[in-house]
């Protein structure tokens, strides 16, 4: 019997880093200039010091556990006619998300590069990349998100370019006024964040050596690096009022870039966001994936990766427009931050429940 491959640690870093990076840092400074106003960026630490929070919580269901799957944690536990609709929940939640990464990718790129161009082949194309990467395991995920690392990672020092264009000015004394602090806004803005939360399918996929929850908080300081860079140079770059009025203000200032040789960067810019937007989905059809075999679990991967791939790309097609799939992508969104809080604590009580029996049967 072959032996299956382990994630090593720097692997895992960069597969949690890849998959909570995404399509959302392209509005995310226009996210924070509305919500929060002056120097928005600021507001950043905190949502990821609620991800550590969060994180902190799956450790302990790590510790408790000693590093069992949480499907084997439930499944010890719980009977199966429990199991079934929370594996349904898990199945339906994150393949959605998935699609709906992938619809939002498209719809950005057929506006801004091939507006006359159906957004279904697109889909379609991408759909398939992402079935032979996450069918293959979560070991090639992590393999192939380390090269898309590498293919990406060099847009950071060329963005310091645009310190030609920031005024300082535009950072005004005031901080963290002039927004609408709505609640919708502030939620919206921790959807950007998301990913972290299945490093709880990771538990038992890494090297011993390896801690996948202190990976997993290291990526997310990463995250914040980059966010909190970013939206910096967004807001120095165009200013708080002009910032609140863009859609993508990232692609908008990418576009001030220009070589002799490449006509429109900020098209090269969204072609390599393609790499990380297929990292987060591959990953959340690969935990859909990976649910879904313990409800049919004499169907092979392949096929039930297809039927997942398949059922979510017809569902896809409803929401048409970019406002639509913002409203879906919101939906799902949310009910996954419930999921990101809600299931490390129901796994800490089943675990606290067992030990409480295990200790009833030893007295």
């Amino acid at each position: 019997m072959a032996v299956k491959e382990k994630l090593a640690s720097f692997h895992t870093l960069v597969l949690i880093y890849m998959t909570q990076t995404g399509v959302a840092v392209l509005s995310l400074g226009q996210l924070l200039a509305v919500t929060f106003g002056y120097n928005g960026w600021l507001a950043l630490p905190a949502y990821a010091t609620v991800v550590t929070v969060n994180l902190l919580l799956i450790g302990l269901v790590h510790r408790m556990g000693r590093g069992q799957s949480i499907f084997d944690i439930m499944e010890r536990r719980l009977p199966k006619p429990l199991l079934a609709p929370l594996y349904l929940l898990f199945i339906s939640v994150w393949s959605m998300l998935a699609c709906l990464v992938i619809m939002e990718y498209v719809l950005i790129f057929q506006m801004i590069a091939f507006p006359t161009t159906n957004s279904i082949w697109f889909k379609l194309v991408i759909d398939v990349l992402g079935f032979m990467l996450f069918t293959k395991g979560v070991y090639t995920i992590a393999k192939a998100s380390t090269v898309f690392f590498y293919l990406t990672v060099w847009m950071y020092p060329l963005s310091c370019t645009f310190f030609n264009n920031f005024n300082w000015s535009r950072l005004t004394p005031f901080l963290l006024q002039g927004g609408n602090y709505q609640p919708s806004g502030i939620v919206d803005i921790y959807t950007a964040f998301l990913g972290y939360e299945l490093v709880l399918l990771l538990f038992g996929q890494v090297d011993r050596s390896a801690k996948p929850v202190k990976l997993a908080i290291w990526a997310n300081v990463l995250v914040l690096l980059s966010y909190a860079y970013i939206c910096f140079l967004v807001l120095g770059f165009f200013g708080l009022h002009q910032l609140q009025q863009m859609q993508y203000p990232l692609i908008d200032m990418f576009a001030f870039i220009k070589f002799p040789f490449i006509e429109r960067i900020e098209n090269v810019l969204y072609g390599l966001l393609l790499f990380t937007m297929l990292t987060t989905t591959s990953m959340y059809f690969w935990a859909s994936n990976e649910a879904s075999g313990r409800l049919l679990p004499k169907i092979k991967p392949e096929y039930r990766g297809a039927a997942l791939v398949a059922g979510a790309f017809l569902i896809g097609l409803i929401p048409d427009t970019i406002g639509n799939v913002d409203q879906w992508l919101t939906l799902f969104s949310r009910i996954e931050i419930g999921i990101s809080f809600g299931l490390p604590l129901f796994l800490i009580v089943l675990l606290l429940i067992r030990r409480e029996k295990e200790a009833s049967a030893g007295a």
